[in-house]
């Protein structure tokens, strides 16, 4: 259980949360883990299996004080709010922003700003790791190609530059991607990103890693308020989650590739795990998707230390802040949005 940004996360199976007069009593299979003055609280959200009292939800309804829940792998839920909701101000502040040139581009770079940071880190820990020298060559070469991207969306004036800038860095990485690769590096040999459907082991490892990604950053947006589908920095197609797919930018090479790397590197995943299919398409078999989620799951458990707040955090929380931080932003409460940078 963390309290960030005035809200309670609760990650501990069979927990449950009562009402005690004006305080939060958090326990655990009967041992009480942590109380929590009421008015200190914001909002509550919930992970799993944990229990909330009826009194204490009554009182935060009465309040306009939200409650989220998921999943234990992080799928929205459900969301519990009073009569008078503040998202449709959110929402609507979420929509304005749209037609605000400035306010959209100023979150598009620092959203891709962020993604290129945390992709040059792992490139630079993939060189420091590199079994050859050709390997650290080229890796420290990809770095370099990152850091002029970093320095050119400094002075990028448009979301067409922006975008540019990150398909630019994007196909950079790719191509050295297999670099990070120290065994069985043939079977897992990755030139550029390919999808729907995926031609090869590692684009498939990735597409499948990417959508369990992805469907936390819709959760994230979705316990905040936003509306996963009005983004910025990628184009609103209909049925798209934009802004699901904005905040997952900045995660994709920590959370995702980082943990793609280590199956392969540790052999968890190898190519007997794959099948291929009539045309090309390269598919995971269902035993390997259950080791893959298993991992990611652990993955997300590791904590990290969360420059904005200055503390550690569990992995998995992250997009969950980002979200918040976002909607400080949309709402006029923080003038920039500080996208998350892995350290």
């Amino acid at each position: 259980m963390h309290i960030l940004l005035n809200t309670l996360y609760l990650m501990t199976p069979r927990t449950l949360v009562r009402l005690d007069h004006e305080t939060v009593k958090i326990e655990v299979e009967g041992e009480l883990k942590m109380q929590i003055p009421l008015h200190h609280l914001g909002s509550i959200v919930c992970f799993g299996d944990v229990t909330l009292t009826t009194p204490l939800i009554m009182r935060c309804a009465e309040d306009k004080r939200l409650i989220v829940f998921h999943d234990q792998h992080g799928r929205f839920k459900a969301r519990v709010e009073g009569p008078v909701s503040g998202n449709v101000f959110l929402r609507h502040a979420q929509h304005e922003a749209l037609s605000d040139s400035k306010k959209t581009t100023a979150i598009a770079r620092n959203i891709v700003a962020g993604k290129i940071r945390n992709t040059r880190q792992v490139v630079l820990r993939g060189a420091r790791e590199a079994d050859n020298e050709d390997d650290r060559k080229a890796l420290q070469e990809t770095a370099r190609e990152l850091a002029h991207g970093l320095d050119a969306l400094s002075r990028s004036p448009d979301l067409e530059q922006i975008r540019g800038i990150e398909g630019n860095a994007a196909r950079h990485y790719f191509a050295t991607l297999d670099r990070m690769v120290r065994v069985n590096r043939e079977a897992f040999k990755i030139t550029h990103r390919n999808r729907r459907p995926p031609l090869d082991r590692m684009n498939a490892l990735l597409s499948y890693i990417y959508a369990l990604l992805l469907n936390d950053c819709l959760s994230a947006a979705e316990g905040v308020g936003l509306d996963p589908q009005i983004g910025y920095l990628h184009v609103l197609r209909s049925g798209r989650p934009a802004l699901a797919l904005d905040l997952m930018e900045e995660f994709r090479a920590i959370l995702a590739d980082r943990l793609a790397l280590t199956l392969v590197n540790r052999r968890q995943i190898d190519e007997r795990d794959f099948v291929e299919r009539p045309g090309g398409a390269v598919h995971i078999n269902d035993n390997a998707r259950k080791e893959i989620a298993i991992a990611y799951q652990k993955r997300k458990q590791e904590e990290v230390l969360h420059p904005v707040l200055n503390r550690k955090v569990p992995l998995g929380l992250v997009p969950h802040i980002q979200a918040r931080l976002l909607a400080r932003v949309l709402r006029g409460d923080a003038e920039e949005y500080l996208p998350f940078m892995y350290r």
